[in-house]
């Protein structure tokens, strides 16, 4: 029986409403997850000032993200990984061009016998403003790949093997194993992107929510287990994240996450946050779902996820490959300084708008950014979290930063499960 909600307009989300289905039996299984891969093609560029500036602009390590790939990719191939999963983000910006190279790094892993399944991040497609290349101090245009060639181009990492697509959106269902199926779930807002603007947030259409209705509740009569792959986050991993950095959630997130659940979804593995964090929510009737976001292939410490799921519990294991790269030439602590430098030159930035004073919001940028660190590292200590004295502030600066010390508190408290290696229960509590 289905249980219409309605909003004036928001979506109408049909949950299902039996306890029948919220019980799941998942098959046994082993795969890995990496998330935010962000390649990119070096023919677009990697000196002069315009690169630069870009490059300081962001946490990626974009000049060595072929190589990072590359050794994800092989520690995968070696594994006991069934197939592997990537929630999106795939190039840098939804350069054409990185989209044609990436595609022949991931074929090592099907050459190696893993199945790969992608979707489309909001730096994938339609790029007409993301997309550049770099010459000396100037940048230009580069090709995109647009949102109607990317299901040809990627048709043997998920396209091809679904069991349904829908027509509305990049989303597809696909059978992982026998009474496993995976809903692959395009949350992007490509098709509103300009020359002057690339949307970062959510858009889910109504036409595609009543498609996911219609395959959950076909998963559920064919007593499937369920899980799923969004780009954006479907539960608040830290508290004020809705409030701050909403983009980075599905719109109507509470909705659309207790939707999921209803239909017995226990899984979600998601990225675009560029954090490794496990988050949980629940819901009437034991109804629960976990969001297990993966960070930025590309951003240190270049993570990557490896589960496997035994007698209805999964296990998840965290990798990071950062080390792995260029080891003993001190190339990991110089990408931690520029993880540092990166998040405290964009929070200055923010802060300046305020006619915070120089030192001032240096001195509030360090905290915070040493704050998001913290939990896109994943298991925060707060015992780590270091001191700020207020009174080094000036007057107005500490008013500011009262408000957003809630923010900070937030970030170091690791709500929830454990976010690097865990055991989670896929039954009923």
């Amino acid at each position: 029986m289905l249980n219409r909600i309605r909003q004036k307009d928001k979506l109408v989300y049909p949950n299902q409403e039996s306890s029948s289905i919220l019980n799941p039996l998942f098959p046994d299984v082993r795969f890995a997850v990496i998330s935010d891969l962000h390649y990119y093609n070096l023919s677009l560029g990697v000196s002069g000032a315009a690169f630069e500036k870009n490059l300081h602009q962001d946490r990626k390590l974009l000049k060595e993200s072929a190589d990072l790939i590359d050794l994800a990719v092989n520690h995968i191939a070696k594994s006991e990984a069934e197939f592997v999963l990537i929630p999106g983000d795939l190039t840098k910006d939804g350069e054409k061009i990185g989209h044609l190279e990436l595609v022949k790094l991931l074929e090592k892993l099907r050459t190696a016998g893993k199945d790969v399944y992608v979707i489309p991040g909001n730096h994938d497609l339609n790029m007409y403003f993301g997309a550049r290349k770099f010459v000396g101090d100037r940048s230009e245009s580069a090709e995109t790949l647009a949102a109607s060639e990317f299901a040809d181009l990627y048709h043997n990492y998920g396209y091809d093997q679904a069991i349904e697509r829908d027509d509305h959106s990049l989303s597809y269902v696909a059978e992982l194993k026998e009474n496993l199926w995976l809903f692959s779930i395009d949350t992007c807002s490509y098709k509103g992107n300009t020359s002057s603007f690339d949307y970062v947030g959510s858009k889910i259409s109504q036409n595609q929510v009543d498609w996911l209705a219609r395959m959950l509740q076909k998963a559920a009569e064919e007593r499937k287990a369920v899980m799923a792959m969004i780009h954006h986050g479907v539960v608040e991993h830290w508290i004020g994240q809705s409030i701050l950095h909403s983009d980075y959630l599905v719109e109507d997130y509470r909705k659309f996450s207790r939707f999921l659940a209803s239909y017995g979804v226990r899984l979600v593995f998601t990225g675009h946050y560029h954090a490794q964090d496990i988050a949980r929510a629940d819901f009437e009737e034991g109804a629960f779902i976990y969001d297990i976001e993966t960070g930025s292939l590309i951003t240190p410490p270049c993570p990557l996820r490896l589960c496997k799921i035994k007698d209805n519990r999964i296990e998840i294991e965290s990798k990071t490959i950062l080390e792995s790269y260029r080891p003993g030439s001190g190339f990991a602590e110089v990408a931690f300084t520029f993880l540092q430098k990166t998040f405290e030159l964009e929070i200055i930035s923010a802060l300046k708008k305020y006619r915070i004073s120089d030192q001032d919001a240096a001195l509030i940028g360090r905290h915070l950014a040493s704050a998001f660190i913290a939990h896109s590292l994943g298991d925060e200590k707060s015992e780590n979290r270091p001191v700020l004295k207020e009174n080094d502030l000036g007057l107005w600066a500490r008013f500011v930063y009262k408000r957003l010390s809630k923010y900070l508190d937030a970030l170091w408290h690791n709500e929830g499960p454990a976010d690097l290696n865990v055991v989670l229960n896929l039954g009923k509590d």
